[in-house]
């Protein structure tokens, strides 16, 4: 008698893998947002008001001896001490400015990017206190100017560093440490008043600490 020859190998594979059965994936819980770990949890930066320039612009004012010590960084680095100040109304470089320059024709360029020199840069200078009194001749001549200190690399022919050394007292452009984030348990904010020149929040009580934030 005749047999009818078998499949090839090939076609049984190829079906028990048609029949096996699909593995169950294990469910994750989702993540959820129904219990917030303290009331600062979500917080929203508060966009008006609220500008800040470069480095240490953030901060509590710094110090004489603070300063002293960035001025020395930058003469660690054989960078050329030289300070600028500008008015509150022109200091910001967030917009194409003033001048009524057609910036459209000047990639790049932004009014306001660069202040007023207070005197030369300070070429030679090696003693930090040289610095801080021109910092305070600066201030007794503008106090309602910002200022800042900036380090030029006189081989690069580029500036290194900037910080802020001064804000003036009438300055409403920023917030305070309080009111840079709003939210159901932070501050609403406030103009002005020192956007990093105020004390710091106290700390939370025991009975904050344990309080459980349920929505």
């Amino acid at each position: 008698t005749h047999h009818p020859a078998s499949p090839p190998k090939t076609v049984k594979l190829k079906m028990a893998a048609l029949s096996a059965v699909a593995p169950v994936v294990a469910k994750v819980a989702a993540v959820t947002t129904t219990k917030a770990a303290n009331n600062s949890a979500m917080m929203v930066w508060q966009p008006h008001n609220n500008k800040f320039f470069e480095t240490f612009s953030f901060l509590p004012p710094l110090s004489d001896g603070e300063i002293a010590r960035q001025v020395q960084y930058l003469l660690n680095n054989g960078w050329t001490p030289c300070i600028e100040f500008e008015s509150a109304d022109k200091a910001y470089a967030d917009t194409h400015g003033w001048s009524g320059m057609d910036s459209s024709i000047s990639a790049g360029y932004y009014d306001n990017r660069y202040w007023v020199m207070w005197k030369l840069p300070m070429y030679g200078c090696i003693n930090p206190e040289e610095v801080l009194q021109e910092i305070r001749a600066c201030t007794r001549a503008f106090p309602e100017c910002f200022i800042r200190v900036a380090g030029f690399d006189n081989i690069k022919q580029v500036q290194c560093s900037s910080f802020l050394a001064h804000r003036p007292t009438n300055d409403t452009s920023f917030q305070g440490v309080n009111g840079r984030q709003v939210g159901d348990g932070g501050s609403q904010g406030g103009g002005g008043g020192g956007g990093g020149y105020s004390s710091p929040p106290p700390p939370p009580t025991q009975s904050t600490q344990k309080q459980n934030y349920s929505w």
